[in-house]
C-alpha cells in the first residue's frame, strides 16, 4: 500500500509578478512530488496565491484597478507560469476562493469560542510593507529589516490571539521532534526566538483602515490579519475538517518556505493549530535566498530574475537543474547567467550529454543500433562494477531526496555519471571492437553502459522530466510506462536484448558564452606580486614532481579550522587531501570538479587528518582559485 505525501509551497503574495525565488520554491516542491511518485506514493501538491491585505490595495491603486481586478490578473500570471516550468501541481488555491474563506471563518470562530481570541487596544510599530507590528528588538537600526524603512506608530483597538499561551507547548514539540523544522539552523533560530516571552498576535485590522480581507465572523467591523488568513490555506485546500483529502493527506504534510517567512510558519502556524486542535505538520523545510551580485534578490532593489526569460533562453530542464544543483538547501546561493552557462556546458553538455551520445553512437557503430545480447557469465570474468555503483548511487540519491538535500541527490547521480564515463575510458570499446575474439566482452560493456543510462534517465526525472523522457525514448523504452519508478531503477539487466534504438540526439548543446551572455566592461586585472619568485631549479628537479588530474568526489569542512577543507579525490585510486581554500569555495561547489594535485608529495597530518597530496591553486591575500582543466580527462592523467 502506498504512503500519502502532501507537499506545499507558500502561497505567493500577489503584490508583484513572479520571479526566480517563487520559481525555485515551486520547482523544488515539484521535484519532491515527482520523487515521491517514483516511490509510488500517493502525492498531492498544493500551491497558490495570497490575495488580501493593505499592500494589495496599494498595488491595485497604483495600477488604477480594483483589488479584485488586480489580484485576478497577478494570480493568473502565477497559474500560467507553472506549466511552462514543467510544474504539475494538483491544486492552485487562492485566498479569495469561497471554500477557503468559509474555512478561515470556521477556524477563527472555533478559536474565539475557546477563549483564545480577545479584544484590546494596542499601540505598536507597524510596517506597511510587511503588514505586521514589530517590537523594538526586531528592528535593525530602528528600521524594518526587510524594507529598510522605519515603521509607523499605530494605536488602535484590535483582536488578539493568545499565542503566548502555547509557547511552552511549541518549545516542547520542537525539542521532542528534532526534524520538525529543518535544516537544523532554522530549528535553532526558532528556539532562540522562543527564549524570549512570546507576545500575543494581533489578528485583525479595522475596516476603517483596511477593507480588503476576510471579515471576522464575530465582528463585521474588522477583517482578518493576512497571515491568519493565508496560513489556513494548507488545510482549506483539503476540505478541513471532514474532507476525504484532509483525512488522507494532512498527516503527511511537508511545507516548503523561504527563510524570510520562518517566523509565521515556525511560530504563528503551529500555535494556531494547537489552539484549533489541528495536528501539527510533519516538517517545515526552509531554504535560503537567491543573491544577485551579492545582494538578496528583491523587487524593491530591482534585481529580480524573470524565470521565463531564463527558461526560454536556456531550456526549462537546464534551468531547473541549475537551481537544484547550485543552491545547497537551507543556505543562500548566488545566481548569475555566467554560472548557469558554466553548469550547462560542464555538467549537462560534457558529463551526461557526452556520455549519452558516446554510448548510443558506439551501440549504433558496433551493433547497428541494437541492444546486444550478453552472456551473464561474463560478470565473473569481466566485472565492470556498474550494477553495484548504480545501486549505491540510487541509495544515496533516495536518502538525500528524502532529506530535501536536492543538491546532494544531484551530486550522487553525477558521481555515477562520472563512474560511467570512467568505465568508457578504461574499457575502451573501440579497442575491443578491433578483434572478433573480444566481441562478447564488447557486448557486455555496451549493454551495461546502456543499463547505466537507463538508471540515469530515471534518476534525473524529478529535476529534468523532459530530458528523462528523451533518454528513455532513445533507449528503446516507453516513457509513459513509468521506467523511472525506484523499484525498476534498482533492478539490473532488464533492457530487452534486440531492441532497436533510435539515432542518438544531443541532449544539451554546448553554449558559446560570448554569444549569449551580456557584454561586460573590460576590467584590467591587478598585477601579482612577483618580487618573491623562488630560486631557479633544473629540469631534473621539476621532473621529480608528479602532477596529476584528480576528480573531487567528496568535500567537507574541517572542524575547528577556519580555512581547511577535507577533500576525497579520485586519482585512479581514492585519496584524502586537506586544502586551505574554504574562504573561496563551499564544499558542495567542489564535488565533481577536476583539479590538479601533486601526487607524490610526502603525506602530512593537518588538524589530525592525513593529507596525501597537495592541491594546486592560485592565491593572493584575499582568495584562492584552484587549477582546473578546460575539458574532462580521465582521473589520474599526468600533466606534461
Amino acid at each position: 500500500m502506498s504512503d500519502a505525501f502532501y507537499i506545499t509551497t507558500p502561497i505567493y503574495y500577489v503584490n508583484a509578478r513572479p520571479h526566480l525565488g517563487h520559481a525555485y520554491t515551486t520547482i523544488i516542491a515539484d521535484v519532491a512530488a515527482r520523487f515521491n511518485t517514483m516511490k509510488e506514493n500517493d502525492v498531492f501538491f498544493l500551491t497558490g496565491t495570497d490575495e488580501h491585505g493593505d499592500k494589495i490595495i496599494r498595488a491595485a491603486e497604483a495600477e488604477g484597478k480594483s483589488p479584485k481586478e488586480y489580484v485576478d490578473h497577478i494570480s493568473s500570471l502565477y497559474r500560467a507560469l507553472w506549466p511552462q516550468l514543467h510544474i504539475n501541481n494538483d491544486r492552485f488555491i487562492r485566498t479569495t476562493d469561497p471554500d477557503h474563506i468559509a474555512i478561515v471563518e470556521q477556524v477563527l470562530q472555533k478559536i474565539y469560542d475557546a477563549g483564545d481570541i480577545y479584544f484590546s487596544e494596542y499601540e505598536g510599530l507597524y510596517c506597511y510593507g510587511c503588514e505586521r507590528f514589530y517590537t523594538e528588538k526586531e528592528l535593525v537600526d530602528g528600521k524594518c529589516p526587510d524594507h529598510d524603512a522605519p515603521p509607523e506608530v499605530i494605536k488602535e483597538s484590535n483582536y488578539f490571539f493568545k499565542m503566548s499561551k502555547y509557547q511552552g507547548a511549541l518549545i516542547d514539540h520542537i525539542r521532542k521532534n528534532p526534524d520538525f523544522i529543518r535544516p537544523e539552523r532554522y530549528r535553532n533560530e526558532v528556539l532562540s526566538f522562543l527564549k524570549e516571552p512570546l507576545e500575543d498576535l494581533c489578528i485583525s485590522r479595522p475596516k476603517s483602515r483596511i477593507n480588503w480581507g476576510i471579515t471576522l465572523p464575530f465582528d463585521e467591523n474588522y477583517v482578518t490579519y493576512v497571515w491568519f488568513d493565508a496560513l489556513i490555506n494548507y488545510i482549506s485546500a483539503l476540505g478541513y475538517p471532514d474532507g476525504e483529502l484532509y483525512k488522507k493527506y494532512w498527516p503527511s504534510v511537508q511545507h516548503i518556505v523561504a527563510k524570510d517567512i520562518l517566523k509565521p510558519h515556525g511560530i504563528y502556524w503551529p500555535t494556531m493549530m494547537m489552539a484549533a486542535g489541528i495536528p501539527l505538520y510533519r516538517h517545515l523545510n526552509v531554504h535560503g535566498y537567491w543573491n544577485i551580485n551579492q545582494s538578496k534578490m528583491s523587487k524593491t532593489i530591482g534585481n529580480v530574475v524573470e524565470p521565463l526569460q531564463m527558461k526560454d533562453k536556456y531550456g526549462c530542464d537546464a534551468f531547473r537543474f541549475f537551481l537544484l544543483r547550485e543552491m545547497a538547501f537551507g543556505l543562500d546561493a548566488g545566481f548569475s547567467e555566467e554560472a548557469l552557462v558554466q553548469r550547462i556546458n560542464s555538467d549537462l553538455a560534457n558529463d551526461i550529454g557526452n556520455l549519452f551520445s558516446r554510448v548510443l553512437a558506439m551501440t549504433r557503430k558496433y551493433f547497428d543500433g541494437i541492444v546486444p545480447e550478453i552472456d551473464l557469465n561474463m560478470e565473473n570474468e569481466f566485472n565492470l562494477d556498474l550494477a553495484q555503483q548504480a545501486q549505491e548511487a540510487i541509495d544515496e540519491y533516495e536518502r538525500q531526496m528524502d532529506n530535501f538535500a536536492f543538491h546532494k541527490a544531484i551530486a550522487a547521480v553525477w558521481g555515477f555519471i562520472s563512474q560511467m564515463n570512467k568505465c568508457v575510458d578504461t574499457t575502451a570499446p573501440w579497442e575491443l571492437a578491433k578483434n572478433e575474439s573480444s566481441r562478447k566482452q564488447l557486448a557486455y560493456v555496451m549493454y551495461n553502459l546502456l543499463e547505466g543510462l537507463r538508471v540515469v534517465s530515471g534518476l534525473v526525472y524529478p529535476a529534468m522530466p523532459q530530458t528523462a523522457k528523451t533518454m528513455q525514448k532513445h533507449l528503446g523504452l516507453d516513457p509513459e510506462a513509468e521506467f523511472y519508478r525506484l523499484g525498476t531503477l534498482k533492478a539490473w539487466n532488464i533492457l530487452p536484448a534486440g531492441t532497436s534504438l533510435p539515432k542518438a540526439v544531443t541532449l544539451f548543446p554546448r553554449i558559446d558564452p560570448e554569444k549569449v551572455l551580456p557584454k561586460q566592461e573590460t576590467v584590467t586585472p591587478g598585477k601579482a606580486d612577483i618580487s618573491e619568485i623562488k630560486p631557479e631549479i633544473g629540469i631534473e628537479d621539476f621532473l621529480k614532481v608528479d602532477l596529476r588530474v584528480a576528480t573531487i568526489t567528496k568535500a567537507e569542512a574541517v572542524p575547528k579550522a577556519k580555512k581547511l577543507l577535507k577533500l576525497e579525490v579520485d586519482l585512479g585510486e581514492k585519496r584524502t587531501i586537506v586544502a586551505g581554500i574554504s574562504a573561496s569555495y563551499k564544499p558542495d561547489d567542489l564535488i565533481g570538479k577536476q583539479v590538479v594535485i601533486v601526487a607524490n608529495l610526502k603525506p602530512a597530518k593537518l588538524m589530525g587528518i592525513l593529507s596525501n597530496g597537495m592541491l594546486l591553486a592560485a592565491a593572493d591575500r584575499k582568495s584562492h582559485v584552484v587549477a582546473t582543466l578546460d575539458s574532462k580527462v580521465p582521473s589520474g592523467t599526468p600533466l606534461s
